[in-house]
C-alpha cells in the first residue's frame, strides 16, 4: 500500500454519522491508520444511509474508506478497557458525541490524557464544548439556520433555504482536521498534546466573510440575493438555449468583454452600469437586458466565446456530467475500490494533491467489525481471549 504524509500516525475514530467520520477519512487519506470503533449491533447509524449496494451504504463507503473497523460494547467494562488500550497508543482520538458523553464513558480528554499525555483529542459537537448551548444536540440544518447561512440563501422574496450539501457537517470535519494538524505540529516541537474543539454552528459563521464584514462595517443585515452577488454584476447564472451557464463578470475589463461577446456594446457605456457598484444596484435591469441574449445560443457556444476573450465562465453540470468530465477524470475525483461485500464500486477521490506524499484511497470502507480480531491481536489479546469476548458479546 502507498504511504502518505501521515503514515505511522494512529487515529482512534469514536465518531459516527458524518462530521467526525469525514475528518477521520481525510486523516486516513493522508496515510494515517484509522481505527473505527462501532457498536457490535448495527454499528455506525450511517450504515443505514441509502442507497445501498449489496446491503452496504454507498455514502458510508465513501466517508469511511481508509479505515479499519472494530466492534466494541463501550458499556461493558471489558469493552471500555479495549478502547482505553487503543486510546493509549493513539496519536489522535476523535469523537462527536454530545459534550459530556465521552467523560461519562471514561473516554473524555481528561481521562485519556492521564495515560496518554501526548494525545491530540478532537471533539466535534453542535455548539462546542463551552457556552450556554454546549449541552444541546446539533445537526447540520440547525447550524445552517442559526449561523445566518439560511437567511441569505434563496430568492429575494422567497423563504430561507438550506444548502443541500451538509456543509456544516463536512466543513466542521475539515476545520477539525486543520486543528488536529496544527496540534500535531505543536506536539512535534514540545511533546505536548492538546484538545481540539470544533462545532457545527461556528463553521458556517466562519465562512460568512463578506456578510460579516458588511454587517460589522454598516450595521445592515445581509439579505437574500437569489442569483445575485453582493459586490459584482453580472456575476450569476444565465439560462442558455440548452442549459445554464455561470458568468463571472467581476472587473471592468470583463464587463466590457461581456458586452462585446453578447453584442450589446452600448451597455458598456450605459451610466446605469458604469461601475461594479452601479451594476449591483441595477442588477435586475441588467439581468433583464442580458438574459435574452444568452437564449440565442447553446452553452458550449457561449463558453467558447467567453474563453476566447478570457472572461471566467463555466457550465452548470449535473452529477452525471461532473463525473464524465475529462478534467474531473484526470484529477481522479472518482476512484474505484474493491469492497468486501459491495464489490467493485466508486468513491470520491482525494481533493488535495501532495507532490511527494500524495493522499490515496488505499482501502475500501470496512464491513462492520471486519478488523476486530486483527486489532485485538495487535493489542496483545490471544485467540482464546478474543473468543471469550465474542461469546459475551463484548466485541
Amino acid at each position: 500500500m502507498m504511504t502518505g504524509a501521515l503514515h505511522g500516525l494512529v487515529v482512534l475514530d469514536l465518531s459516527s454519522q458524518l462530521s467526525g467520520p469525514y475528518c477521520a477519512m481525510l486523516l486516513g487519506d493522508l496515510g494515517a491508520d484509522v481505527i473505527k470503533v462501532e457498536h457490535p449491533v448495527g454499528g455506525d447509524h450511517a450504515r443505514l444511509g441509502a442507497p445501498h449496494i449489496n446491503g452496504e451504504s454507498a455514502p458510508f463507503m465513501t466517508v469511511n474508506r481508509n479505515k479499519r473497523s472494530i466492534t466494541v460494547d463501550l458499556k461493558a467494562p471489558d469493552g471500555l478497557a479495549i478502547v482505553q488500550r487503543l486510546a493509549a497508543r493513539a496519536d489522535v482520538v476523535l469523537e462527536n458525541w454530545r459534550p459530556g458523553t465521552a467523560a461519562r464513558l471514561g473516554l473524555g480528554y481528561d481521562d485519556v490524557r492521564r495515560f496518554n499525555p501526548r494525545v491530540i483529542y478532537g471533539s466535534i459537537s453542535g455548539f462546542g464544548q463551552t457556552g450556554p448551548y454546549a449541552s444541546r444536540g446539533g445537526f447540520d440544518r440547525i447550524a445552517q439556520g442559526m449561523s445566518g447561512l439560511m437567511s441569505i440563501n434563496g430568492e429575494e422574496d422567497g423563504p430561507p433555504l438550506v444548502v443541500p450539501i451538509p456543509i456544516a457537517d463536512i466543513g466542521t470535519g475539515m476545520f477539525t482536521l486543520i486543528g488536529i494538524l496544527a496540534a500535531l505540529a505543536y506536539r512535534d516541537r514540545t511533546g505536548e498534546g492538546q484538545a481540539v474543539d470544533a462545532s457545527l454552528l461556528e463553521t458556517p459563521i466562519a465562512w460568512s466573510v463578506y456578510e460579516a464584514a458588511a454587517y460589522f462595517a454598516t450595521g445592515e443585515v445581509p439579505r437574500r440575493l437569489g442569483q445575485g452577488h453582493r459586490t459584482n454584476a453580472p456575476y450569476q447564472a444565465f439560462r442558455t438555449a440548452d442549459g445554464w451557464i455561470n458568468l463571472g463578470g467581476g472587473s471592468q475589463q470583463f464587463w466590457r468583454d461581456i458586452c462585446t461577446v453578447l453584442e450589446v456594446k452600448q451597455l458598456a457605456d450605459d451610466p446605469r452600469f458604469a461601475t461594479p457598484a452601479l451594476r449591483v444596484r441595477h442588477r435586475k435591469e441588467l439581468e433583464a437586458l442580458l438574459q435574452p441574449r444568452f437564449l440565442t445560443a447553446p452553452t458550449s457556444v457561449w463558453l467558447e466565446k467567453f474563453e476566447a476573450v478570457g472572461v471566467p465562465a463555466g457550465p452548470i453540470l449535473g452529477y452525471d456530467q461532473v463525473f464524465a468530465d475529462p478534467h474531473i477524470e484526470a484529477r481522479e475525483m472518482a476512484v474505484e475500490v474493491d469492497h468486501a461485500k459491495a464489490g467493485r464500486t466508486r468513491v470520491l477521490g482525494v481533493p488535495f494533491k501532495l507532490s511527494t506524499t500524495p493522499g490515496a484511497v488505499r482501502r475500501p470502507a470496512p464491513t462492520l467489525g471486519q478488523h476486530t480480531d486483527e486489532i485485538l491481536g495487535e493489542l496483545g489479546y490471544e485467540a482464546a481471549a478474543i473468543a471469550d469476548l465474542r461469546s459475551r458479546k463484548v466485541v
